[in-house]
């Protein structure tokens, strides 16, 4: 590519960014009312909790021991 076509795209380039308002810094961030972020701050919370219970049940051997039964009486009945 030589210089001139570079210079057209980069004119291109800048009247787009121009046209388009790309370029203002002042953007308003779009973000949840302060009530709204605490209530789903609270729900991950409990989620977080609700998952390391489960997460221990499904690791305990009693559960995994379970399955295995489980499994081989399925493909026995089979």
């Amino acid at each position: 590519m030589n210089l001139t076509a570079i210079a057209i795209i980069a004119i291109i380039c800048w009247t787009i960014i121009k046209l388009t308002g790309k370029d203002k810094k002042d953007l308003k961030q779009v973000s949840a009312p302060e009530p709204e972020n605490d209530a789903l701050k609270q729900r991950v919370a409990a989620m977080q909790e609700r998952i390391a219970v489960l997460e221990a049940i499904v690791t305990d051997e009693k559960y995994v021991l379970k399955r295995e039964f489980d499994n081989l009486a399925r493909n026995k009945a089979a």
